[in-house]
């Protein structure tokens, strides 16, 4: 018996590369976890490159041989191998039969290929039949420790019911009451093919019209009742679905908000939205789908049975045409599923482009390339076309095939039942009862085929919501004690650090002591690695090597929200609100003081451009500071950084976008301000370090220089060189 080639789908936007090395090691033989490799790969947000998935089949002991080959030379290849597919993205080649390439998409899944159209995905040429031309491939193979070497092994698998179980159980009341009322609803649709035989048989044929009104007005009040479930199962079902989307969300943010600050580097802000749309997706399959669907089998069974009890030859043909009819529509699944996964990345890149149209028309204008632009928007609009009509030439043979079928079982049916009445083995009543009956079947068979669709996205949905809530929490080993940090030394002792995905260090041995109540500041070139060391500080990142002490407090043993509470931090990159001014200066508190808000207003000399504002400290400004200026935003940072007045407090580039005039006074003013705290400057202007107490000065990842303003220029060395154009000291 043929194993077939394992398969997994990709979690999210760039993680092709270690799913296909999951793939791979799956195939030898062994079950890894998904994140333990992405570590291995050095995964970021823009993906894993060759040498990352090399280094790291390396590291699970497979030997790897990355080469460019031609098409002839892989068909004599051992397979299954890696290659980089249309130029961004990673698949497995794991059969070639004649002219079919079986591949193992992590994004769509295991299809298969005409050898002209992968050798352009593969290759990027125009004229596939040029078989010289060269792609990139990895091949594998397992070494002798492979198989009994110990990896961090899959994840306890996961379990969609569970998961599901645990948010319908929260509201077992309402999903009870729903249930109920499904179940009424199904029981009154049971009497309607017996008050259609009923109706005729014993009412029209007889001619007896005192029978023919009760049964009329048996349906009106069956009907009466139907209506009536419907609309409460209606409100239960809205109750329901609304408590249930809420919790899960929420469930999903509190999860979100205990991440560290470098699972958000690693992530692109799309991935993390679509796991929010997968929240919404799952309500809806809870709530709509996988009940509706439950309950529709159940009428499916019921009327299934009548059938069977009325006849079992009828049954027997609307079975066989509805398993023709399920498989008329399955056939087309993996076809159209292909074709939709193209369209989305044109539509994907239609949307970029068009984004691009409208953010950049300044650019545009200037250069003269409105046609250029305009013919790129237009190229995606014919490959869209295209895809588009080969959907519709699937569709309109599925739609056509598939009601063919149906139509074909009715007829038949209705057939076989007349030929019964005019025998004399059935009654005419009984012919209206199977029609009806059949009706009622085919609505079930619609249900399912949308809920195997459903299901499977609901599934992958799952998988990624789960993923996140696997994740380790920024404190998940620390006890929640109380630590006395305030008014104590930072000092950082031998510290190394790189960003995943980049081997050189940002910071190497790094050994320097913040003194308590005194004013440190870091200047360095672009790149040295100042707003790094600030992250490592705030615990944003941990560090590959060394520690960093609070007095003799390792700051590992500090909880992230006890030591956050006690700093004040104005980054470069600083996020406004879409809220108030004063609920953007008072971030994090519930309620407002006046007196410390006014004197944070004072200090960040913000108080003018307040008072010229129509609905002054109410005013509403935009996401991320839209609708003011770059140095407002930066006063409005600083007043929070005062409002929240800790213990140590952090600017990294605060004065930056300011003009001289107000750096000054927000200078003047932070004098005072800063006396009894622990004080951290990252600056370039010379203006806003010159009177610190102590200046570091940083050069790739080292300390070349520490000291004070007035001996470091003595030295003329690298201080020097960074302030001798401001200074004018010449040479």
């Amino acid at each position: 018996m043929f194993k077939s080639f394992p398969y997994y789908k990709q979690l999210e936007g760039k993680d092709c590369g270690p799913t296909c090395l999951k793939i791979i090691a799956e195939f030898y033989g062994k079950s890894i976890s998904i994140n333990y490799i992405r570590g291995l790969c050095s995964t970021t947000r823009e993906g894993s490159s060759m040498l990352g998935i090399i280094e790291a089949s390396e590291k699970l002991n497979l030997n790897t041989f990355a080469t460019k080959i031609n098409f002839n030379t892989l068909l004599e290849a051992p397979l299954p191998c890696i290659i980089l597919w249309d130029r961004y993205h990673y698949v497995i080649v794991h059969k070639i039969k004649k002219n079919n390439i079986y591949i193992a998409d992590p994004a769509i899944g295991k299809i298969k290929y005409q050898k002209n159209y992968f050798i352009k995905k593969w290759i990027n040429v125009v004229d596939a039949n040029d078989e010289t031309e060269e792609g990139l491939a990895v091949f594998f193979e397992p070494t002798e420790n492979f198989s009994s070497a110990a990896y961090d092994k899959e994840d306890e698998k996961f379990n969609p019911l569970k998961f599901l179980k645990k948010y319908l159980l929260k509201h077992k009341k309402l999903v009870l009451f729903l249930i109920l009322f499904l179940t009424i609803e199904n029981g009154l649709l049971i009497f309607f093919p017996f008050l259609t035989k009923n109706i005729v048989d014993k009412g029209i044929e007889p001619k007896n019209l005192n029978y023919i009104n009760l049964i009329l007005l048996a349906q009106l009040m069956i009907f009466i009742g139907l209506t009536t479930a419907q609309i409460l199962r209606s409100r239960i079902l809205l109750h329901l679905s609304t408590r249930i989307n809420i919790t899960i969300v929420s469930d999903f943010f509190i999860k979100l908000m205990k991440l560290p600050i470098s699972f958000f580097d690693s992530r692109l802000t799309g991935d993390i939205m679509q796991r929010i749309r997968d929240n919404s997706r799952i309500e809806q399959f809870l709530t709509g789908n996988s009940l509706n669907t439950f309950f529709s089998l159940i009428q499916f069974f019921i009327f299934g049975g009548i059938l069977i009890y009325y006849n079992f030859i009828i049954f027997l043909i609307f079975f066989s045409g509805s398993i023709l009819y399920l498989s008329w529509l399955f056939f087309f699944l993996k076809k159209r599923k292909l074709l939709d996964y193209e369209r989305f990345s044109h539509t994907s890149e239609e949307q970029s482009k068009i984004l691009e149209l409208i953010t950049g028309m300044q650019e545009i204008k200037i250069n003269n390339a409105e046609n250029q632009k305009r013919k790129g928007w237009e190229e995606i609009q014919e490959k869209l076309y295209k895809i588009k009509l080969k959907l519709l030439n699937i569709e309109q043979w599925q739609l056509v095939g598939s009601s063919f079928i149906s139509q074909l079982k009715d007829i038949i049916i209705t057939f076989f039942s007349a030929t019964l009445v005019i025998k004399g083995e059935l009654t005419l009543g009984i012919m209206l009862s199977i029609q009806y009956i059949v009706g009622q079947l085919n609505a079930p068979l619609f249900q399912l085929v949308a809920f195997v669709r459903t299901a499977q996205d609901t599934k992958i949905s799952l998988e990624r919501l789960n993923e996140i809530h696997s994740k380790i929490n920024e404190d998940e080993y620390l006890k929640q004690k109380s630590i006395d940090i305030k008014n104590k030394n930072i000092i950082l002792n031998n510290i190394t650090f790189n960003y995943t995905g980049n081997p050189n260090y940002v910071l190497k041995n790094l050994n320097l002591i913040i003194p308590k109540n005194n004013i440190t500041a870091i200047v360095g070139t672009s790149g040295s690695g100042k707003t790094t060391l600030l992250k490592m500080i705030m615990k944003f990142y941990t560090p590959n090597a060394g520690t960093i002490f609070l007095d003799n407090i390792n700051i590992e043993n500090v909880t992230s929200y006890n030591w956050r509470e006690n700093c004040g931090v104005v980054m470069q990159d600083g996020f406004i609100f879409n809220d108030s001014i004063a609920n953007n200066i008072t971030v994090g508190f519930e309620n407002i003081d006046i007196d410390k808000l006014e004197y944070a207003i004072k200090v960040a000399n913000i108080k003018e451009f307040i008072e010229d504002l129509p609905l002054k400290l109410n005013t509403q400004i935009g996401a991320d500071g839209s609708g003011i200026s770059g140095g407002q935003k930066q006063r409005i940072l600083i007043a929070r950084a005062v409002y929240k007045n800790p213990q140590y407090l952090f600017f990294d580039e605060a004065t930056s976008a300011l003009d001289a005039e107000n750096e000054k006074t927000i200078h003047n003013n932070l004098q005072q301000f800063f006396k009894g705290k622990t004080v951290l400057i990252i600056a370039h202007r010379l203006s806003t370090v010159k009177n610190a107490d102590q200046i570091i000065v940083l050069k790739n990842g080292e300390i070349s220089e520490i000291g004070n303003h007035e001996q470091l220029v003595q030295n003329k060395a690298d201080y020097f060189n960074l302030v001798k154009n401001q200074l004018e000291l010449g040479n």
